[in-house]
């Protein structure tokens, strides 16, 4: 059965959302649900659809498909103004709700989208701020609600992270993080918690590197060459987790401890979790366990995967170099 899906809000995260599902094959509405007159409504139709067009014409450029698909891509992409809205919305299976990150706005989004809506459809905040648990009490039937927050542009990234509250139906969950991965996405799961995995992890990544900028440590080319040639690519073709037991948890705990002392700055410390895994004897890939278990992995054979993991990315980047000091004949 081919699933109805709607985002509300024509803004970016509408757009790339849209583009997503036409792309995977989907019929999707784009939904503005402000107040406009026929013209305004009619220019934020015709912007959106020239956006879209557009991503898609940069994507069939760059050899990722055959660009004479791009019209049947276009034709399954629906627009509705707010005259037009309560009609889709009374018939969609999911809707993502993308509106500005202001509260009321919000809050209105979903007053209006819930009039409408089936109580089975399910309802996806697409925030990168609200928490589900501070928006589920906005919402009818809130066991059908979740934020699912795309990393833009929505349409190329991959990740979406799935955010459920206390009360969504695990049903629920499920079929959205099964939606998702019908079309190419790789959903995770998190808890209502601020700055979700990603924001979370990049917000103290930026500040870290603006902090080292205005210390003097280093420019920000040479800090940029760094993220590109080093942390960039080791961190594409590993996980951060991952990375922690393949290199073994003490290296993190002594340098983190290092750090603290050095720079005399208690948050450097590890968490106590680290303390507590190295008393613990759970070292990592050596030891046979860290933070995942390690007991039944064949360590030789697992090292030359994540060597074949590495070079394949290095390799798609050109940062493989060819062999030097040969004799010519």
């Amino acid at each position: 059965m081919t699933l109805r899906v709607a985002a509300l809000g024509a803004g970016r995260m509408g757009r790339g959302i849209a583009h997503a599902f036409a792309y995977a094959g989907h019929e999707v509405w784009l939904i503005d649900a402000k107040p406009r007159t026929a013209e305004a409504t009619q220019a934020l139709e015709a912007d959106a659809r020239r956006e879209i067009e557009g991503s898609l014409a940069t994507l069939a450029e760059l050899g990722v498909f055959d660009a004479a698909l791009i019209p049947a891509m276009l034709s399954r992409v629906h627009f509705a103004g707010r005259d037009a809205a309560p009609d889709v919305l009374a018939q969609v299976d999911v809707l993502f709700e993308g509106v500005p990150e202001k509260l009321d706005a919000k809050r209105e989004a979903f007053a209006f989208a819930c009039t409408h809506m089936r109580a089975d459809a399910l309802l996806a905040s697409t925030t990168s701020t609200m928490l589900s648990t501070e928006l589920a009490s906005f919402v009818t039937h809130p066991a059908r609600f979740l934020n699912a927050h795309w990393l833009n542009p929505a349409y190329l990234i991959p990740l979406v992270e799935v955010s459920p509250h206390p009360g969504t139906d695990p049903a629920a969950t499920q079929r959205l993080c099964d939606l998702l991965g019908s079309i190419g996405k790789q959903p995770v799961l998190c808890q209502a918690a601020p700055g979700y995995i990603v924001p979370r992890l990049q917000a103290l990544l930026m500040n870290e590197v603006a902090r080292m900028v205005e210390q003097g440590v280093a420019t920000p080319e040479d800090i940029d060459r760094a993220v590109r040639y080093g942390f960039g690519p080791r961190f594409a073709s590993m996980g951060i987790v991952e990375f922690i037991d393949f290199g073994g948890l003490d290296i993190l705990y002594y340098a983190s401890h290092y750090l603290a002392k050095a720079m005399d700055d208690p948050c450097r410390a590890p968490p106590a979790i680290i303390d507590r895994y190295m008393a613990e004897g759970r070292a990592g890939l050596r030891a046979g366990r860290g933070f995942f278990d390690w007991s039944t992995v064949d360590a030789a054979a697992y090292r030359r995967e994540v060597m074949q993991r590495q070079l394949a990315l290095l390799r798609q980047l050109g940062m493989v170099p060819a062999p030097g000091g040969e004799k010519s004949p």
